[in-house]
């Protein structure tokens, strides 16, 4: 591929495929696609190294103990500085 990248229809179906593809369960034709489209699209390769760094991430992920519910006067102080944010970033787009 040469010249700047476009995300084209091809490259929404290889993404779309690339879990399966990682897991194997895809029929060979289809995988020999993907692999002939990751040869030229640096897009896609990255985005399938993501893919399997996340998937290994999560295999690693042993979890503990959940935390308990967090205080009433936290959630409303996560609240009233989430609605802040809002506000200003509505404002910020309205200038």
């Amino acid at each position: 591929m040469s010249g700047a990248h476009r995300h084209d229809s091809e490259c929404k179906r290889i993404f779309a495929l690339l879990s399966e593809y990682l897991d194997a369960e895809l029929p060979a034709d289809s995988c020999d696609q993907i692999e002939a489209h990751l040869k030229d699209c640096p897009p896609c390769l990255e985005f399938l190294e993501s893919l399997r760094r996340t998937i290994e991430l999560c295999r690693g992920f042993e979890p503990g103990e959940l935390p308990g519910p967090l205080a009433e006067s936290v959630r409303r102080e996560l609240r009233e500085r989430y609605e802040k944010a809002l506000r200003a970033r509505e404002s910020q787009g309205a200038a």
